[in-house]
């Protein structure tokens, strides 16, 4: 069963692209069931049926593990038997007939246009640090761009007269997608005026557009420290993470009139279902168009 783990494993890795961070999911949902089966004395996957897989469910949900998580162990154990019945591993995959446990979607937190105005006036202007937050936060509202394409932007991604970036996605999928005057002024401040002071302070040469205080390439994790510190200075009681500006992107977007297919173009999401969640309107908005519209508002 170690062997079968591992040669999934590289298929994940070499052949669907996938980050380590996924990976690394997939291994720990598959290395749990295996522990499972050696308590229940069952060593060959191709025992597992039915009934196997509803003593693990109970397991879990004795474990009180949450319906999302589960969902997620049950959809890495689906796609690890799919590969290995494609693989000619295994005749038949149990997974199949199991449905995975239905999940109440929460709305996506968002920031209000409020805040997001407070975090734009924040960054002091005249360092090179204060510029790159301010490119930053102007990117991340004004695209969409989840943080991982953010961080993996490289200097040739970046068309100025067009207004466009090449996003490198999930998958190795690529997509364009425009930013407006804000962000681009923000940008071409950072690029000439910053990036190259922030470089000299490496002896390393980068194509990457964000970087740290040391010159080097700027993390994921480096970018939730700059919106945390924004935040502080902008007294705000907030909590604020990189995805939460993408969540605004597409309420505002949607809000303000876009269609849902544009948005989803825009987001990168494969399947239009990831992108009905950000259907909600704010209270705002609903005020507004009930002001508008109703005769005795």
């Amino acid at each position: 069963m170690e062997n079968q783990c591992k040669a999934f494993l590289e298929y994940l890795q070499i052949e669907k692209n996938a980050s380590a961070y996924t990976v690394e999911f997939y291994q720990h949902d598959i290395e749990a069931f295996f522990q499972f089966l050696h308590k229940e004395s069952i060593h060959h996957l191709a025992e597992v049926d039915y009934s196997v897989i509803r003593i693990y469910l109970t397991e879990l949900f004795t474990h009180q593990y949450s319906r999302r998580t589960v969902s997620r162990k049950l959809s890495s154990l689906r796609s690890f038997y799919r590969f290995l019945e494609r693989e000619e591993m295994l005749e038949t995959n149990p997974f199949m007939s199991i449905s995975l446990p239905k999940m109440d979607k929460p709305i996506p937190e968002f920031l209000y246009e409020e805040e997001l105005e407070k975090l734009f006036h924040v960054s002091d202007l005249q360092t090179p640090l204060g510029k790159r937050n301010q490119a930053l936060l102007e990117l991340l509202y004004a695209t969409g761009i989840r943080v991982s394409e953010c961080v993996n932007l490289s200097m040739g991604d970046i068309d100025f007269s067009l207004g466009t970036l090449l996003v490198h996605g999930k998958g190795r999928k690529e997509r364009y997608v425009p930013f407006g005057r804000f962000a681009a002024e923000a940008l071409e401040d950072y690029i000439y005026n910053g990036r190259n002071l922030l470089l000299e302070k490496s002896n390393q040469t980068t194509n990457r557009i964000f970087l740290n205080a040391k010159g080097t390439n700027l993390t994921e994790r480096g970018v939730r420290m700059v919106l945390d510190q924004l935040v502080k200075k902008a007294s705000l009681t907030i909590d604020i993470h990189p995805h939460k500006l993408r969540h605004s992107f597409a309420t505002h977007m949607l809000n303000a009139g876009a269609d849902l297919r544009s948005v989803q173009e825009l987001l990168g999401h494969e399947h239009l279902s990831s992108t009905q969640i950000y259907t909600h309107v704010t209270k705002d908005h609903l005020k507004r168009i009930y002001n508008n519209s109703h005769p005795r508002a």
